[in-house]
């Protein structure tokens, strides 16, 4: 999607509300309603546009309800500097590329007030293409996260489908959390946050200690 119609679309709280609560896992119409605050209609229309950009999609279950869930993984890069303002949209590297091949694993672009014209030309260059590069890692990084998110989420049963577990999963994984401090951590509310976490603990996923909730151990 063109970057200054997806700026545009995301310039709406409530559409970027919509796609972080969709982040977590898919919903329908009414509960995205509820945790808005706003009537359905309006609902309606905001997926209606975050579907046509192609960010969501739908399906419906067994009980003919319209669920929708984000539809793929895109990034959105926004430069604003004194030389100008430039803007784009993109979708992560694919899973096969390498990495390593990039030139500026290290930086080593280097320039001083003593060099000329033709020194500063080519020291430019080289920026241009360590920002390619830069830009390149960040998507990639980003595939790679979003895989290790969904084999979390499958290895306590819960699917790529309902990530939610494996960012309360990532929150404690340093050191014993509260519910509460889980739920600011992870942006959800105290009592899913809570189910969550004594459903993982009937798993032997996590467990309640005097210092907070915590991994349990290998």
């Amino acid at each position: 999607m063109d970057s200054a119609a997806l700026l545009d679309l995301l310039g709406n709280e409530n559409r970027r509300r919509i796609l972080r609560l969709l982040a977590r896992k898919p919903c329908y119409v009414t509960e995205i309603s509820e945790y808005l605050g706003v009537s359905p209609k309006a609902v309606i229309e905001h997926l209606r546009k975050l579907e046509e950009a192609g960010l969501i999609e739908s399906r419906v279950d067994d009980q003919r309800r319209k669920y929708f869930h984000i539809a793929r993984n895109v990034r959105l890069e926004v430069n604003v500097s004194p030389y100008g303002f430039a803007s784009k949209s993109a979708y992560p590297a694919n899973s096969s590329f390498d990495i390593t091949t990039c030139r500026h694993l290290t930086l080593d672009v280097a320039w001083d007030e003593s060099d000329d014209l033709d020194d500063l030309l080519r020291a430019l260059e080289d920026l241009e293409q360590l920002e390619n590069e830069l830009s390149l890692a960040q998507r990639w990084v980003q595939g790679r996260l979003c895989d290790v998110l969904d084999r979390i989420s499958e290895d306590v049963g819960a699917g790529p489908e309902s990530r939610i577990y494996a960012d309360v999963l990532a929150s404690i994984r340093s050191e014993p959390k509260s519910v509460d401090e889980l739920s600011e951590d992870v942006d959800a509310p105290r009592e899913l946050v809570a189910e969550l976490l004594e459903s993982m603990a009937d798993e032997g996923v996590v467990r309640r200690t005097e210092r907070g909730w915590e991994l349990t151990p290998s």
